[in-house]
């Protein structure tokens, strides 16, 4: 039987200058470890760039928890912080050196968004990218994650389902919730 590692990672720190480039190194050293190079980038921007927003906008308490997930065909990126303010996406002017941060997020990610957390304690700022299918010349032995893999919910929805949700493909979302 293959052992298959885990697929989520998380992250506490306070998103100081320093500690924002040590998670940029966690997080691509996790991902390349699940064998997601070519996402490696795209998600290393997008942790920075919500981390720094964390640095610069969440009061005097910096304290976030970062998180990444692959789940069947998507990496999913979340900093969720303790400022409940939510964060808007601004047209920054050409020679400003700052608000550029969630368009750049929205350009580099499939689909992103925010959610409050807790009751007026904080909030969620996520990102998804679509993961690569696994390589058909790896060897047989490998562990494969994504859509291959039978996964947790197996058990719970032997017809190959996910509970609670219909069967066949989904168009990808393209749309964002900004307070």
């Amino acid at each position: 039987m293959i052992s298959q590692p885990s697929r989520h990672c998380a992250v506490e720190l306070h998103a100081l200058p320093p500690r924002i480039g040590q998670v940029r190194r966690i997080v691509s050293a996790q991902l390349r470890h699940w064998r997601l190079d070519p996402l490696v980038d795209r998600a290393a921007l997008g942790v920075t760039e919500l981390l720094t927003n964390v640095h610069r906008h969440a009061g005097p308490d910096k304290h976030c928890t970062v998180e990444i997930e692959l789940l069947l065909d998507r990496l999913t990126v979340s900093v969720r912080d303790h400022d409940p303010r939510l964060p808007v996406v601004r047209d920054a002017e050409s020679y400003a050196t700052c608000g550029r941060g969630l368009a750049l997020v929205a350009a580099i990610s499939e689909c992103w968004g925010v959610r409050p957390w807790g009751e007026n304690s904080g909030k969620v700022v996520w990102f998804a990218l679509s993961a690569p299918r696994p390589d058909p010349a790896e060897p047989a032995d490998a562990a494969l994650y994504g859509g291959t893999t039978p996964g947790p919910l197996a058990a719970a929805a032997p017809d190959g389902a996910l509970p609670g949700l219909a069967a066949g493909p989904s168009a990808p979302a393209r749309s964002a919730f900004v307070g």
